[in-house]
């Protein structure tokens, strides 16, 4: 098997997008079940089912292989999200967010484990403001379409909810039996008070 020269033009073929997508999930449940030292390339390809080689045909490192499986964890995150988000009038959007994000991590814990592991890891430089402007501008429009006063801090609000949310996700990995959809009810009253009627 010989390694695809890098930047090489031809689409993939089927079969290397099954097996991508295989060591894709098979990352991600190494990550989830053992953390980021214990996915290595090796544990990879054997819980795969083939070499080490046939991992490197695909991905030219560990590194590679994780943030294709970080991405991947995120793109599914982000589609729940943003689909109960668009479903909801422009009032109960940012009540929308909260519940989706914590449902979608409360179904899918790999994926929880993944993205943490993955940002714990990745030595790149993440911008805060990826994670908390688009909920701070979902608070600005409920407020505005609730006739809410323009004193509120969207930004600050859009963080605490933020760390709200990755609250009550961490307490569920800890304790499997934490009602996730009653705290992120809680969450969502106070939000709800926040932005007013």
């Amino acid at each position: 098997m010989t390694r695809r020269r890098e930047g090489a033009t031809a689409e993939p073929t089927l079969i290397e997008r099954a097996r991508r997508a295989q060591l894709i999930e098979v990352t991600i449940e190494l990550v989830a079940d053992r953390g980021y030292a214990g996915a290595s390339l090796a544990a990879i390809a054997e819980r795969a089912g083939i070499t080490k080689a046939a991992v490197l045909y695909h991905f030219p490192t560990k590194a590679a292989v994780v943030r294709a499986a970080h991405e991947h964890a995120l793109a599914a995150l982000v589609a729940d999200v943003a689909g109960a988000v668009e479903a909801a009038d422009t009032a109960n959007r940012p009540a929308a967010y909260v519940r989706s994000m914590v449902g979608h991590l409360r179904e899918h814990p790999r994926h929880t484990r993944m993205i943490i592991e993955a940002m714990v890891h990745d030595d790149g430089d993440h911008d805060p403001a990826a994670r908390w402007r688009p909920l701070a501008e979902l608070i600005d429009a409920a407020r505005i379409a609730r006739g809410g006063s323009g004193d509120t801090d969207v930004r600050t609000t859009a963080i605490i909810v933020g760390g709200g949310i990755d609250a009550i996700v961490a307490e569920q990995l800890h304790d499997p039996d934490y009602d996730t959809a009653a705290a992120a009810e809680h969450l969502v009253e106070m939000l709800d008070t926040t932005l007013g009627p």
